[in-house]
């Protein structure tokens, strides 16, 4: 069979490139208030809303992020699915079921749920459970590999199990090789973390300006597809020093407000205010900076980073491209100024609205 285009490879290339980023640039978001994503009932029995992602005409790359809202004795659907999520609960107590395993979670607490783990919520107390959803699910749409099963409410023990995978075996040929590194992998992807307790957190001062916490990554055990959900504090008045990378990342507002620069250069750009509730969007290598306009109080923020596994890729392939820059160190501290000089207030649970 003969096939053939109309015009050569080099010019549908080019027109399709071309194309592609121009339709990207329209989905472009720097603020998304919380009243820009409400939520809708679902065949699950939760309500969801889009902050970003395809579902909500906010399409994205690499990871999205959702609210879900589980009213008092409501129990949702099991499914599973070809991609990981975490998970950040902002207002009511409930429970997720992670192939039977039930954890129990509270306002502040993080959660992460495996690719192909059956998972389900449920609410058994009196008020209602709120919390966000930052998954790899674009990614793994861009590659042709997001596969989504829901299973009503079959009993667990009915449910198929994660698909199974071939143990390491003896050899030296590339092919045993594979086998044992893949199977190590499953392994320690099968194993890993997945609750954090807010109860547990213990924040540092960092050279940014900030105190800050992991609430997910594999540097406190956890075997994500590498998507990293951390939180920082601004003090009142004060600013995260300025920096730039690739790739999108979300910034949840816990409490506060204030507002983020944005610009091609550190000085000239925009800034967007945000307030608690609000998803603050930065995917474009550009220049940016949190600020607390607050005098009296400080800002809790939770950042959900681009897979830092994409990330190395990136920096791997571009090398010797610069992929993360911020200002020398003089400038830096001055912007950020000094954290032990700020009366730190003790950390509280998080509240909704």
């Amino acid at each position: 069979m003969h096939t053939s285009t109309q015009t050569t490879h080099y010019h549908v290339q080019k027109r399709r490139r071309a194309q592609f980023i121009e339709d990207w640039r329209a989905n472009h978001r720097t603020v998304v208030a919380h009243e820009d994503a409400p939520t809708h009932p679902t065949a699950r029995g939760s309500r969801v809303g889009v902050y970003v992602g395809a579902d909500g005409d906010r399409p994205t790359r690499s990871m999205d992020a959702l609210a879900h809202e589980i009213d008092p004795g409501v129990t949702t659907t099991v499914h599973r699915h070809s991609w990981d999520a975490m998970l950040f609960v902002v207002a009511g107590r409930g429970w997720t079921e992670v192939d039977g395993r039930r954890v129990d979670f509270g306002p502040g607490d993080s959660l992460h749920l495996p690719a192909w783990a059956w998972h389900r919520s449920g609410n058994d107390g009196s008020e209602t459970v709120r919390y966000l959803s930052f998954s790899s699910e674009p990614l793994l749409e861009t590659m042709g590999m997001a596969v989504i099963e829901d299973a009503g409410h079959t009993p667990v023990a009915q449910l198929a199990p994660r698909p199974p995978y071939s143990p390491g075996r003896d050899g030296s040929d590339p092919y045993a090789a594979r086998l044992r590194r893949l199977a190590r992998d499953q392994d320690a992807r099968r194993s890993g973390r997945l609750h954090t307790d807010w109860d547990g957190l213990e924040l540092r001062n960092t050279p940014r300006g900030t105190r800050t916490t992991f609430l997910l990554d594999r540097a406190i055990g956890y075997q994500a597809s590498g998507i990293t959900m951390a939180m920082f504090e601004i003090g009142p008045g004060r600013a995260q020093s300025m920096h730039r990378h690739p790739g999108e990342a979300w910034l949840y507002v816990v409490e506060g407000s204030g507002e983020s620069y944005l610009g091609p250069e550190p000085e000239g750009g925009t800034r967007h205010p945000w307030k608690k509730g609000d998803l603050i969007v930065v995917d474009h290598f550009l220049w940016h900076q949190h600020i607390n306009t607050d005098p009296e109080r400080t800002a809790k923020v939770v950042r959900i980073h681009m897979f830092d596994s994409l990330l190395e890729t990136m920096r791997a392939l571009c090398d010797p491209l610069v992929l993360f820059e911020e200002p020398p160190d003089h400038i830096r501290d001055a912007q950020a100024g000094d954290p032990s000089t700020i009366d730190w207030p003790p950390l509280r649970r998080p509240t909704w609205p």
